[in-house]
């Protein structure tokens, strides 16, 4: 009971905001539990997502106002981290072919042309659907997408770093695990109101994709995951589910 405790702290502390006690104790079972409990943390991004969303529609504000709004709810509530590491991974696969060189600019703290222009296109797929979102498929596009980093952090899957958060979490999701959390999220997207029953198991499915080709292409190129490659795959996995679901 204590290491879920502790798992849940993790998760809760690192994907979000909400202030939580720190963990007693992180290895490797505590963080595979925070990646399993991800989605469960980031409820909290996800009610305020579809709250933005509920209001926005009901007061009249335009659709891409109220879109824009429901973001900046989930970057405030994150602090930026998966923004940040989906800007951070596109300027290191796209700086050099060598292995230490795209590491080394990913872990420098400024964005370079590639990173802040795959930020920019990222963010207006997100935008623009959230345009035609509802408050419960934007809340579930939030979910969907953590989801995903019980697949980006499953056993064989390797850490890019000896050291970092990759380096916590990487192969500590047992695949079992992994995929029942992914089966998971497709049953519930079934229920999701508003779409058609068929939508939600298939924003799953492209964020799963997505999320999985990004987390092969860093693999193969950076030898692993880090930290960055994994709010990377949240961030194409979230814009992935939201244009299925709408």
């Amino acid at each position: 009971m204590s290491r879920w405790l502790d798992s849940v702290r993790m998760a809760v502390g690192t994907l979000t905001t909400v202030p939580v006690p720190a963990p007693r104790v992180i290895d490797r079972r505590v963080a595979g539990g925070a990646m399993l409990l991800a989605p469960l943390a980031s409820l909290p991004l996800a009610v305020a997502t579809g709250l933005v969303v509920a209001a926005g529609t009901a007061l009249g504000v335009p659709a891409l106002a109220t879109a824009a709004l429901a973001l900046g709810a989930v970057a405030l509530g994150s602090r930026g981290l998966h923004l940040d590491g989906l800007a951070d991974t596109a300027d290191g696969l796209g700086a050099s072919y060598d292995r230490a060189k795209a590491l080394d600019v990913m872990r420098r703290g400024d964005s370079g042309p590639t990173g802040v222009a795959t930020l920019v296109l990222v963010l207006l797929l997100q935008v623009g659907a959230l345009t035609a979102a509802n408050p419960f498929t934007a809340a579930a596009a939030v979910l969907i997408g953590r989801c995903t980093l019980s697949m980006a952090c499953a056993r064989g899957v390797p850490s890019a770093r000896p050291e970092g958060l990759g380096a916590t979490v990487a192969g500590s999701v047992p695949r079992v695990a992994a995929v029942a959390v992914g089966v998971a999220a497709a049953g519930l997207a079934t229920l999701l109101p508003g779409v058609p029953w068929w939508r939600g198991p298939l924003a799953v499915l492209l964020a799963y994709a997505t999320a999985g080709a990004l987390l092969l292409r860093c693999t193969k190129r950076l030898g692993g995951v880090t930290g960055d490659v994994l709010g990377a795959g949240v961030e194409a996995a979230v814009a992935a589910a939201l244009l299925a679901l709408v």
